[in-house]
């Protein structure tokens, strides 16, 4: 069986757990987590080049010996530089999934199900041709619909075309340190970045800590855990610091392909506004456990203030 047709025909058995299926036990001796990463953004450029920043992220996943998932706007890979740095992600065996064409908010009043589904579309023709490609799609800012009409109209819409959702299920809110060490580069090329690796590495740490606990408060079990990252300065510089922070606390590093087969990511929860991380979504559908959330569930504004009051 070609490589192509194996996957189609994973993806499709994969469609045919039951939504109550999410709670099935997968033995693991611990948690594991797997590398997702959104965007693929690598215009403007901050100390590292684009290639660079390129070459320092599959460096670090390569060290770990781990496959991550690309999550990719069609847009950044609709270009010959896009097209070669997506290429070496495809040539190291990472996964390259739908992120859109153009990265809009589906919660958007002006947004319909049809002109949203149209760009997932357009998106596809600039990444199937990638080796690696997976019909695997994630919502831009993990945004799934403000409507039930909305909402269910996208998953028909993706059924129909055999795609799966990529939920996360581990949020966080990476792109706002991100976004504070680049403008610090601006203004100081030569300034210390070793405090943005050390918060980047705290916040991740205790997002991770609270939706493990939530997973396991909503599917009495360990689930195999997909983290958000984006193509990013911050991932360029300290992924690889990311990756070895797990491993010490004795979190187990997995292959996104891996990941995905978890039951977790069947599940529909019939919630609006629909979206955020998949835990999140089946805790606040549970009804039992709403005081242990927020919405929005990592909009950054924590972040943001935590990060004022340390000078970042």
């Amino acid at each position: 069986m070609k490589r192509r047709d194996f996957a189609k025909t994973l993806g499709l058995a994969a469609m045919c757990f039951a939504i109550g299926k999410a709670n099935v036990a997968t033995p693991q001796s611990g948690p594991q987590v797997a590398i997702t990463m959104d965007d693929f953004s690598w215009a403007n450029p901050v100390k590292l080049s684009a290639a660079e920043r390129n070459a320092a992220i599959l460096g670090a996943l390569k060290g770990h010996s781990v496959k991550a998932a690309a999550f990719v706007i069609g847009r950044n890979a609709d270009s010959e530089t896009g097209r070669t740095l997506l290429r070496e992600w495809n040539n190291a065996g990472h996964l390259i999934c739908n992120h859109t064409y153009s990265h809009r908010n589906y919660n958007a009043e002006s947004m319909t199900t049809g002109a949203y589904a149209e760009d997932i579309l357009k998106a596809e023709k600039v990444l199937q041709d990638f080796t690696r490609y997976r019909k695997l799609f994630r919502f831009p800012m993990l945004k799934e619909g403000n409507t039930a009409l909305k909402r269910d109209g996208l998953r028909k819409f993706l059924k129909q075309h055999s795609y799966r959702t990529g939920h996360v299920t581990i949020d966080n809110s990476d792109w706002i340190v991100d976004e504070r060490l680049r403008a610090r580069l601006v203004k100081d090329p030569q300034a210390d970045v070793s405090p943005y690796r050390d918060y980047y590495l705290k916040h991740m740490w205790d997002r991770a800590v609270y939706y493990d606990d939530l997973a396991r408060k909503v599917t009495g079990r360990n689930v195999k855990h997909t983290i958000l990252t984006h193509f990013n300065l911050l991932n360029g510089l300290f992924l690889a610091d990311l990756m070895e922070m797990f491993k010490q606390k004795g979190w187990q590093l997995i292959d996104a392909e891996e990941a995905f087969t978890d039951p977790v990511f069947q599940a529909e929860p019939k919630v609006l506004p629909a979206g955020e991380s998949i835990v999140w979504s089946l805790a606040k559908e549970s009804g039992k456990i709403d005081k242990d959330l927020r919405y929005p569930a990592e909009d950054g504004e924590i972040e943001r203030a935590a990060m004022d009051k340390l000078g970042l």
